[in-house]
């Protein structure tokens, strides 16, 4: 199977699903991190120029501990937006993974880049198949199915399906450790402890099907449904 997890950011898709990423992985899934922004006011210390270097660096790590490729779009950060220009270059991008199964954000979390990221990718799941649509890539054969993502925190967010990633983790984390940088910055910006955000988040998951640590979703409500929980790990 190939999946491909569409994030506005940095480390957005090793929050709402890198557990679930890296059961894909473990069991010989092609895995691909697609992250539309290259988080460039993430810092309070570093230039624009600065911080992007060391957060791509960053997403390299993470995508490399389980063995995912990457696709860096490098929008600005805080500044994405619904465009033809973008919509034309996430259908590229789509139709380079070539997915079974995209991951994206839901329209109701907290982060405009969030949920603008997410529309374009819904928007883009049935024109990444159209022939008459050229880009650098070819179209797709299948539509792929969607799951939402959660919000972050959980906040708003009703789930359908929950994956349990109780035995990977502490590789989920080694996967948010990569993002050093944000560490930091979520102290300086909400005065939040990183780590310890993702694992309450997790764990309320988890104790909602009765297992340590879990992620949840929801299979886009829109035609066409291509598939659905038999599609998660």
């Amino acid at each position: 199977m190939r999946v491909l997890a569409i994030g506005a950011h940095p480390d957005d898709v090793e929050i709402l699903c890198g557990g679930t990423l890296a059961k894909y992985a473990a069991r010989g899934d092609q895995v691909t991190i697609m992250i539309a922004t290259n988080g460039n006011v993430g810092s309070p210390v570093l230039s624009q120029e600065e911080i992007a270097a060391v957060r791509r660096n960053e997403a390299e790590a993470s995508a490399a501990c389980i063995g995912a490729d990457l696709i860096w779009l490098g929008y600005d950060d805080e500044f994405l937006f619904h465009t033809r220009e973008t919509r034309l270059v996430f259908i590229n991008a789509i139709r380079k993974a070539a997915p079974d199964v995209m991951f994206v954000h839901g329209n109701n979390d907290y982060h405009p880049d969030h949920r603008i990221c997410g529309e374009i990718a819904v928007d883009c799941r049935i024109p990444v198949t159209v022939p008459l649509i050229e880009t650098e890539y070819p179209p797709m054969a299948r539509i792929p199915h969607v799951f939402v993502m959660d919000n972050l925190g959980g906040i708003g967010f009703e789930p359908e399906f929950y994956v349990d990633i109780s035995d990977v983790y502490e590789r989920k984390n080694s996967m948010i450790r990569a993002h050093a940088s944000q560490d930091q910055w979520l102290q300086y910006q909400y005065g939040m402890d990183y780590i310890e955000f993702v694992s309450k988040t997790s764990a309320m998951r988890g104790m909602a099907i009765g297992v340590r640590h879990a992620e949840a979703f929801r299979s886009l409500p829109m035609y066409p449904v291509m598939g659905g929980a038999s599609l998660l790990p």
